[in-house]
C-alpha cells in the first residue's frame, strides 16, 4: 500500500479538512504532520490550540494511520525520514510564502519520484466563518494576556510597534510584508505614555490620569488580537501602582514597563538636560515585589527599566540596579540609551547575559536605529520596540496637508497623499469582525 502524507496547522477540525484527509486516505496508508508553534508563526497567526492538543485531534481519526510533528516548512527532512508515496496539499499555495516550498517540493519529488497531488481550496464561506471567529479569540483577555510569553518561547525575538489609539492599532494589527526569506509581522504593540499623551496635545509629564490611559488601551483592544505591552512611567506610589497592574491584567494586557525614577517625570530622551531623579534602587525593587505579589496568573509580566545610562550612573550602577530588580521578581529588564551608537547598550547585554541568560532584555533602538533587528537579536536582545514612529510620522504628513490646502485655497492638492475615504471606511471592521 502506498503512503500517502499531508499536513496541517489546524487548530480545530472542520468538515473540509476532513474531506481533504478522507480523499487522501482513499490513495492510501495516511500519515498526518502537525506543524509546531515555531513553524506556524512563520507565515500566519500563532495557534490557540498546544501542539500536543493539536496532535490528539488526528490521534483519534480512524482512517489515519500515524501523526508526526513538522518542525520545518520544507519537506525534505519527510521525505527522508518517512518515504511517503504521495504528498497532498490544497492548491492554494502556488502564490505567496508558500510557493517557495511548493517549488521545492515539486524538485524533490522528480528526484525522488514521489507525486504532489493538490486538491481544490474552495473552502465555503460557513467554514471561513468558522475559522474567522476561532481566531479571533485571540483578542479574549484569557488568551492576548498570555500570549506574549508564548511568543517569546517560539519566536527568536519579539518585534513591537506602538499604538496609541484604535485606528494605529489596526495598522499594527494588519501591517506585514512577504518576501523570499519569510512572512514579516508586528508581533505586539507598545502603548506609550508619550504617544497617548502626545495624541491629546498633553506633554509627557505623567498628566493623563490611569482612568483615562486605561479606556484608551480598551479602545485598541477593541479592535485588534496582538498581545499589549503598556508604558507604566514610574508606575506612580506603590500603593497606587498594584491596582494599577491587577486592573491590566484583569483586561488582558501582557506586560508593563516601569522606569526606576521618580518625582515630576520628564522625557528619558532629555537626560541630564531636566532635572531627573533615579529611584533607591530597594524602593523600587520593592514596587516590583507589591505588583507580582498581586497578580493572579503567570501570564503577566512586570518589566523593569534602568535609567542609569541615560542620567550617566554608569554601567556598573546599571548592572547593579539590574540584579537588585531581578531579585524582587522582574520578568525582564529593559535597557535605554539616548547614544547615537549601540556600545553602552551590548555592553550591557554581555555583562547581564553572563549573569542572567534566561531573562529577557527588552531595547527601544531609536537613537540607536541604524542597527538592524536581527543585530540586536544576536547581542542577546528579545523584544525590540519601535516606540513613537507612527505618531512622528503622522505629524509631518498632517502638517503638510494643512499646509498645501491653506496654500491653494482648495483640497485637489492633496488628493494624491491622501488615502480614499472609501478605504479608510472599509479599512476600519464592521460588526466586530478582524
Amino acid at each position: 500500500m502506498k503512503k500517502v502524507y499531508i499536513s496541517f496547522s489546524a487548530d480545530i477540525l472542520h468538515y473540509g479538512h476532513m474531506e481533504i484527509m478522507k480523499k487522501a486516505a482513499q490513495m492510501g496508508e495516511l500519515i498526518v504532520g502537525v506543524l509546531t508553534d515555531d513553524v506556524i508563526v512563520q507565515y500566519k497567526k500563532p495557534p490557540l490550540v498546544s501542539f500536543e492538543n493539536r496532535c490528539k485531534l488526528f490521534e483519534d481519526l480512524k482512517f489515519v494511520s500515524k501523526v508526526v510533528k513538522k518542525d520545518t516548512l520544507s519537506y525534505k527532512s519527510i521525505l527522508e525520514k518517512y518515504h511517503p508515496d504521495i504528498i497532498v496539499h490544497g492548491d492554494n499555495w502556488k502564490t505567496g510564502i508558500k510557493s517557495g516550498v511548493r517549488n521545492e517540493l515539486i524538485s524533490l519529488l522528480e528526484e525522488y519520484g514521489g507525486e504532489l497531488v493538490e486538491v481544490p481550496y474552495n473552502m465555503e464561506h460557513s467554514v471561513n466563518l468558522v475559522e474567522d471567529t476561532f481566531s479571533r479569540r485571540l483578542s479574549m483577555p484569557e488568551i492576548r494576556r498570555g500570549m506574549l510569553k508564548r511568543l517569546m518561547k517560539i519566536k527568536p525575538f519579539i518585534r513591537v510597534m506602538e499604538a496609541h489609539d484604535g485606528i494605529t492599532g489596526l495598522i499594527v494589527e494588519n501591517t506585514s510584508y512577504d518576501s523570499e526569506k519569510g512572512h514579516f509581522e508586528f508581533d505586539a504593540m507598545w502603548e506609550s505614555s508619550l504617544c497617548d499623551s502626545t495624541s491629546r496635545g498633553k506633554p509627557d509629564i505623567e498628566l493623563i490620569d490611569w482612568s483615562d490611559r486605561i479606556a484608551r488601551i480598551n479602545e485598541i483592544m477593541e479592535v485588534t488580537t496582538k498581545p499589549i505591552i503598556v508604558d507604566g512611567d514610574t508606575g506612580g506610589l506603590i500603593e497606587h501602582f498594584v491596582y494599577i497592574v491587577q486592573t491590566l491584567e484583569r483586561i488582558g494586557v501582557s506586560a508593563i514597563i516601569i522606569e526606576d525614577k521618580i518625582g515630576p517625570k520628564r522625557n528619558s530622551l532629555f537626560g541630564t538636560d531636566v532635572v531627573q531623579t533615579q529611584d533607591d534602587p530597594n524602593h523600587f525593587a520593592e514596587k516590583i515585589l507589591a505588583a507580582k505579589k498581586v497578580l493572579k496568573t503567570d501570564d503577566f509580566m512586570v518589566i523593569a527599566r534602568i535609567e542609569s545610562l541615560i542620567l550617566n550612573k554608569g554601567m556598573d550602577d546599571a548592572i547593579e540596579r539590574a540584579k537588585c530588580y531581578v531579585k524582587a521578581g522582574a520578568d525582564g529588564i529593559m535597557i535605554h540609551s539616548k547614544q547615537s551608537e549601540p556600545d553602552e547598550i551590548f555592553e550591557f547585554c554581555d555583562k547581564f547575559k553572563s549573569i542572567y541568560p534566561d531573562i529577557p532584555i527588552v531595547a527601544v533602538p531609536t537613537t540607536y536605529n541604524y542597527i538592524t533587528e536581527e543585530e540586536l537579536h544576536n547581542k542577546g536582545i528579545k523584544i525590540i520596540i519601535h516606540a513613537n514612529h507612527l505618531i512622528r510620522s503622522a505629524f509631518p504628513a498632517m502638517e503638510n496637508t494643512a499646509k498645501e490646502i491653506l496654500k491653494n485655497g482648495c483640497s485637489k492638492c492633496v488628493d494624491d497623499v491622501c488615502m480614499p475615504i472609501k478605504q479608510v471606511i472599509n479599512f476600519i471592521p464592521v460588526n466586530g469582525e478582524q
